[in-house]
């Protein structure tokens, strides 16, 4: 793990504020935590913010990287664990994008102690069909087509996933600057953590994690529908659902005013 300055800077870590509650973002596949500056204006001030970048993603240490850590969420896990300890941290109220919610329910089971309550946007356990049981939206056999197109056409690749991610009706300037975002990674890491988000299965950790969970949920979401969210907040112990009238997989970008006062008054409820 390396000394408490070598995570804050192997991670990229910022801290915001000095609230007595404790709010740490975790960005989601292909993004960094530039993509939180649209929540951040109506929570910041009133909570300590953490923000941080998984290991190759956006400014942290890319040198950092390990192919036979990061070949699975557990890895990412271990990134969130890292920065609250090195940081301290207990009663943390974790903030999850899509792949994080899953890296930030595993962080949970490993270090229950150090979180309060878990906040998942567009989250998915699982993003393949296993019909007649469970429908993650993709057949295996289009998502080894999309992974073949990164390593054929990585800036085609990103600009296909990008609106499909965004929402095309949403702005054209953040689905810009999610494409931008993705090819700004390293083609070979961005490939694996690819892999390890989008082939990963983590329904059965669904059951395992006690701490109270809200879940935003997208109506028209190309890449975790309804159903899966629905799913999630009944295979958990103790979680709720928001189900936000917006489209795409990005609510903290796209629709923040939605979900900031939900968000809050999650935040301030013993």
């Amino acid at each position: 793990m390396g000394t408490n300055t070598d995570v804050l800077t192997r991670n990229n870590v910022a801290v915001l504020g000095e609230g007595n509650i404790t709010v740490l973002l975790a960005n989601g596949f292909g993004c960094d935590q530039n993509m939180w500056r649209f929540l951040l204006p109506y929570i910041k001030g009133d909570y300590k913010i953490i923000l941080f970048d998984y290991v190759g993603s956006g400014k942290s240490d890319v040198s950092q990287f390990q192919q036979h850590k990061y070949h699975t969420l557990d890895g990412y896990a271990e990134d969130i664990l890292d920065v609250c300890n090195a940081l301290s941290l207990n009663n943390v109220y974790l903030v999850g994008h899509s792949v994080s919610s899953i890296i930030g329910l595993l962080a949970a089971i490993k270090k229950p102690e150090y979180f309060a309550k878990l906040v998942m946007v567009c989250p998915t356990p699982c993003f393949l069909n296993f019909p007649p049981e469970y429908f993650g939206g993709f057949d295996e056999a289009d998502l080894h087509e999309l992974l073949g197109l990164m390593d054929k056409n990585y800036i085609g690749w990103a600009e296909y996933l990008a609106p499909l991610v965004m929402g095309v009706n949403n702005s054209e300037a953040l689905t810009d600057e999610l494409s931008s975002s993705f090819c700004s990674t390293d083609p070979l890491i961005a490939k694996s953590f690819a892999k390890a988000t989008f082939f990963s299965d983590h329904r059965e950790n669904l059951s395992q994690v006690t701490h109270p969970t809200l879940i935003f949920q997208s109506d028209d979401d190309a890449l975790a529908a309804k159903s899966v969210g629905e799913y999630m907040q009944n295979e958990m112990q103790n979680a709720s659902i928001e189900i936000i009238k917006a489209e795409g997989h990005c609510l903290h970008m796209t629709h923040p005013e939605k979900i900031a006062p939900l968000l809050i008054k999650y935040l301030n409820e013993k």
